[in-house]
C-alpha cells in the first residue's frame, strides 16, 4: 500500500474554485451536476488516451505527458466535488492493481455514478479511492501524479486569466 496525501491538493483546488466562483458568479450548488459530468468526460478521456479497452487497435497509448494531464483534469473536478460534499479525509491508500485497467476504469465510473445518484461525503470518498487506485493500474507513481496536478493547475490558472 502507497499512501497519497491530498491536504495541499485540497487547498489549491479551494482557492482555484474559489477564483472560478467570484469570475463567473457560481457556486457550489448551482455547479454540482455540470462538475459530475465533467468527471465522467474526464475519466473517458483518460481511458481514451491510455487505449486499455481498444482490443481491435495495434496503435499504442498516449505519451505519460498526455496521461497524466487527462488524469489531473479528472482529479481537479473530483476534488472539487470533495469540497462541496465536506469530505474530511485527506489521505488514501492506494491499492496495487487488483485488476486490469479496464476493471479499475469500470469500478470508477459505477463510484462515480453512485455519488450522482446520492451526492454524499460517504460516496464521494468512495469515487476518491478509485480514482486513486487508476494510479498503479496504469503504472504511475503517486509523485508523477501530484506533479501533473500543479503542473494543470498553473494551466487552469492561466485559462481564467485568459477568458477561456
Amino acid at each position: 500500500m502507497i499512501n497519497i496525501d491530498l491536504t495541499s491538493l485540497y487547498l489549491h483546488q479551494a482557492q482555484l474554485d474559489s477564483h472560478i466562483q467570484s469570475t463567473h458568479h457560481v457556486d457550489y450548488a448551482s455547479t454540482r451536476e455540470k462538475r459530475l459530468l465533467a468527471l465522467y468526460v474526464e475519466l473517458g478521456e483518460l481511458a481514451n488516451e491510455t487505449r486499455v479497452f481498444k482490443f481491435w487497435s495495434l496503435k499504442p497509448r498516449s505519451s505519460d505527458e498526455v496521461i497524466l494531464d487527462e488524469y489531473a483534469d479528472g482529479l481537479h473536478f473530483l476534488l472539487s466535488l470533495g469540497i462541496d460534499a465536506q469530505s474530511s479525509k485527506k489521505v488514501y491508500s492506494i491499492s496495487q492493481a487488483k485488476h486490469h485497467p479496464v476493471g479499475s476504469f469500470l469500478e470508477t465510473y459505477a463510484s462515480i455514478h453512485a455519488l450522482q445518484i446520492q451526492f454524499s461525503k460517504k460516496n464521494l470518498e468512495h469515487a476518491m479511492q478509485h480514482y486513486l487506485d487508476l494510479i498503479p493500474a496504469l503504472g504511475y507513481q503517486v509523485e508523477q501524479v501530484l506533479q501533473a496536478y500543479e503542473k494543470k493547475l498553473n494551466v487552469n490558472y492561466q485559462r481564467q486569466q485568459n477568458h477561456y
